[in-house]
Formats: structure tokens, sequence, C-alpha cells
């Protein structure tokens, strides 16, 4: 069993994410809550680094080991790092809970120590037809993120 966790902050945003995986066979779920965020539907992405000292811009693109496409969560073409939208009510207040068989905490390609971001806008799952659409999903800026760090069990 894998345990980690993510502290989202962002201007004005907030939020905390568990993650968990039994097994590398296993799906990972992802429960948290995220608050300060617009009403509506907003992107969430791993991305490939750690790292935020230019800010939310040096946590790289999307984690992508097998070279895809960007899709959504249930496409067969998308890349492990697309988790879809998180949907705000609007009195802001965002419940997380995301299972997803290609986000890993285990084996070769875990996300441990990569980073999770939030976006201004909706992810169109590549399907956009805008010129980000197959690469981001066009979702607008990112406005919080967090890395993904080792938890106690």
């Amino acid at each position: 069993m894998a345990r980690c966790s993510c502290v989202l902050t962002g201007t004005g945003v907030t939020g905390t994410l568990v993650l968990s995986q039994p097994s590398e066979s296993q799906p990972t779920v992802i429960d948290g809550s995220i608050s300060g965020l617009a009403p509506g539907l907003h992107g969430i992405h791993v991305h490939i680094f750690g790292d935020f000292s230019q800010g939310l811009t040096s946590a790289g693109g999307i984690f992508n080991p097998f070279a895809r496409n960007h899709g959504g969560p249930n496409d067969e073409e998308r890349m492990a790092g697309d988790l879809g939208n998180l949907e705000v009510a609007e009195d802001g207040s965002c419940s997380v809970h995301i299972e997803d068989r290609h986000v890993k905490l285990i084996g070769p390609h875990s996300i441990i120590g990569r980073s999770i971001v939030v976006f201004g806008g909706e992810d169109d799952f590549g399907k956009g037809g805008h010129e980000l659409s197959l690469s981001t999903g066009n979702p607008g800026p990112r406005v919080a993120g967090g890395v993904v760090g080792i938890a106690p069990s």
C-alpha cells in the first residue's frame, strides 16, 4: 500500500489531496477538497516536475511517459497525467474523488515527487479544436499546484 499527500496552493486557492494505491495493478484513489476556485469546471493534471521554484510553470508539462495525445480520463488515447475536470459548486466548495488506473504511486511510472496542477478553466479532453487541445486540453491558466509526497500509511 502506498499513500501520499499533495497540499495545493495558489493565489486564493488552497486544498489537500490524499492519494492511495493498494498495489501496482489497482487504481490510485485521490480524495480531498479544494477551496477558492470559481464555480464551474476546472482541469486537473499530474505534471512532470515537483518544482515550483519559478511558480507553477516550472512544474513542466503533463506527465506523459507513453507519448500520447491529451485526452479525458476515460479515453483510450490519453496522457497518464490527464485527470479530467473538477466541479466547483456555486459556494466555491470542491470535493475531490478520482479513481484512476493510469496514475501510479507504485512501480516505474510512479508520480511520487511530481506535481498536481489545477487550472482556471475546463479541460476539453483534446476535443476542443483549439491549437492546445491535443497537448493540454486548453484549460486556461495554472491556478494552484502541489507536490505529491510520501505520507504515513
